[in-house]
């Protein structure tokens, strides 16, 4: 077993095989595998994450602050995304506890189990990573808002869904802004026509524009990458398409820079959380 962060008990990443797992029937008949339970126990674990965050969240606030004010913008327009995909589920508790209502997963599975855990407390699930097709239904009635809407296949089940359901779902497209290969998102070059369309999608409610900027430090890309995506909203909205005002972009090292860019919403997990714990292969 690899090294574990040295925040964490050693044995937090001791984690069944996937094969393992059992399922759980979730509302509306999804089956869900459970996510492993983790030692040692709750007890133990809670304190930890509780303690972590009395350090990183004022810390983190106060940089979302700063570079709000750096932008010449009101930092109350900024929510603060706390992403804790690949934690136990104790950290989105002790999240909850500090105050933060705003919680982000990156795998339907896991949204799904941990919003049925902690259903009756004050948060709101978004939807991060990328998404299959097939598992888009899934998110409907139980995600807050879905920040990687980037192809009509998704688009289309998504608004199907919704339909069928009588409701309508929030979400955000992803652009890639950055031109990197390996990024998701809506391609750079027609984005603006992609975008009008995806927004036109019956049941679908877009609430904005989200990116991911390349892991660099050279402040130029960052900014360009930012920068694009918030003009891009513009022109959309100037054209009259059916698009919200909102524009997650911006992580943990790089929220500052997001946020002097116009960013409504940074998604930030390790600045707060710490590293992921590893799991066993």
């Amino acid at each position: 077993m690899g090294c574990v962060p040295d925040y964490l008990p050693g044995a937090l990443s001791r984690r069944p095989r996937v094969g393992s797992r059992p399922r759980r029937r979730l509302a509306g008949g999804a089956s869900s595998r459970v996510p492993p339970s983790v030692t040692p126990s709750s007890l133990q674990i809670l304190p930890m994450y509780a303690s972590r965050l009395q350090e990183t969240l004022p810390r983190t606030r106060e940089s979302i602050v700063e570079a709000a004010i750096r932008g010449g913008r009101d930092p109350a327009e900024v929510t603060l995304l706390a992403v804790s995909k690949g934690h136990p589920i104790e950290a989105a508790r002790a999240a909850v506890a500090a105050g933060l209502t705003d919680l982000g997963e990156n795998r339907v599975s896991e949204l799904e189990w941990k919003s049925e855990e902690m259903k009756g407390e004050p948060v709101r699930w978004h939807m991060v990573g990328q998404l299959q097709s097939r598992k888009a239904p899934r998110l409907v009635g139980v995600s807050h808002l879905i920040h990687s809407v980037d192809r009509e296949s998704v688009a289309r089940r998504l608004g199907r869904a919704a339909e069928d359901a009588g409701v309508s779902v929030s979400a955000l497209i992803q652009v890639n802004t950055s031109g990197e290969e390996a990024k998701g998102g809506v391609a750079w070059e027609g984005a603006a026509e992609e975008v009008m369309r995806l927004s036109e999608t019956p049941g679908l409610e877009v609430q904005g524009l989200m990116t991911m900027a390349p892991y660099v430090a050279e402040e130029p890309v960052l900014r360009m990458t930012f920068r694009r995506l918030r003009e891009l909203l513009h022109e959309v909205r100037a054209a009259g398409g059916a698009v919200g005002p909102q524009l997650s972009m911006g992580m943990s090292n790089d929220l500052g820079v997001a946020v002097e860019e116009g960013s409504t919403m940074v998604r930030v997990g390790t600045a707060l959380f710490g590293p992921r714990p590893e799991r066993d292969t």
